[in-house]
């Protein structure tokens, strides 16, 4: 018998995928409460509207099935897939066939499943086609069996064997938002792609693209800073941006970020930049700094790129090749 599968997002960004890891799939819109008090689809509409609106009647149909889905259409032994951007990897599990109303255990969602995690797949070793079929925004959806088989397979150390794209019926708003995501991702693999080296001067050409001066730290002792920036070129104007740039080194702890506050003086904004991510731990020492500290993870160069990319100078465009994609308006 054939299962389902389905992808469960951990919140934006995967905010939640450390607390999907303890052993579940989770969903918000806490505001409707237990979703089993809901004895029909009407009336979980109508509570749907009176809490949420219905400016978009399409949004909130969307929101509604995704809702039922979740409580009603998962069943024990579908496979649930979630992922953690910052890692850049993919949770597979089985489902344990339970929804349960359970607040306070994964930040403001309260809508849970038990889910067996079979183990990770990282982005990288996934066939294009699957890449491209993880791609939609949406909370919840369904996924393929050609796409769970590429993730078993890698599970298992088997050979990946191309399989037949499947087409999928979508509206042009869900597919526009699904395009959308998937360009995203494909951008982050070009970024993970570059060398060290290169992802220090991707830095500078994106500040550079902001309208700052900025260059690459001559090779050597650099005391944490690769890149510095500056209105003037010269660091003698405010603000004076000092940037940490690691790629291919995991998530950064606290350690890495205290060390690099101890490079920053009185003028100084602090810029750090790991494609690993970064852990809960560091993400708390930046927001205790005394000086202006931004943390930035592979999502957030990539749309760091897109919004600046019409100002990237030709080194910066080399280095990260894109096209523009025209979209018919609505």
């Amino acid at each position: 018998m054939q299962k389902n599968a389905w992808m469960i997002r951990a919140g934006r960004g995967g905010i939640y995928s450390e607390d999907f890891e303890k052993g579940f799939a989770a969903v918000g819109w806490s505001q409707l409460g237990d979703l089993s008090q809901y004895s029909s689809t009407e009336r979980l509409r109508d509570e749907y509207i009176k809490i949420y609106g219905n400016d978009k009647p399409s949004a909130t149909a969307n929101a509604l099935a995704m809702i039922l889905k979740f409580r009603d259409q998962i069943a024990a032994g579908d496979y649930i897939v979630s992922y953690n951007p910052e890692t850049r990897s993919y949770l597979l599990g089985v489902d344990q066939g339970e929804y349960r109303y359970q607040p306070g255990t994964i930040g403001d969602y309260p809508n849970l499943r038990r889910v067996e995690w079979l183990g990770k797949v990282s982005r990288d070793q996934l066939p294009q086609q699957a890449k491209n079929s993880l791609g939609s925004t949406l909370t919840l959806f369904s996924l393929s069996q050609d796409t769970i088989e590429a993730f078993l397979t890698i599970l298992e150390g088997r050979t990946l064997t191309p399989t037949a794209a499947e087409v999928a019926e979508t509206d042009s708003a869900q597919l526009k938002d699904q395009t959308v995501a998937q360009s995203h991702e494909l951008i982050k693999d070009k970024i993970a792609a570059l060398l060290p080296e290169e992802m220090e001067e991707l830095v500078a050409a994106i500040l550079r693209a902001m309208g700052f001066n900025a260059k690459v730290s001559p090779k050597g002792p650099d005391r944490g800073v690769d890149v510095i920036a500056s209105p003037d070129g010269l660091g003698l104007t405010q603000p004076r941006i000092k940037a940490e740039v690691k790629h291919r080194g995991g998530a950064m702890g606290a350690p890495a970020i205290r060390g690099f506050i101890g490079t920053l003086r009185e003028g100084d904004s602090g810029l750090f930049v790991s494609t690993g991510g970064f852990s809960r731990e560091a993400r708390y020492e930046a927001d205790r700094s005394t000086f202006p500290l931004t943390l930035v993870d592979l999502d957030d160069l990539a749309d760091l790129i897109v919004s600046h990319y019409d100002n990237f100078d030709l080194e910066g465009r080399a280095l990260v090749p894109l096209v523009r994609i025209y979209w018919p308006v609505d």
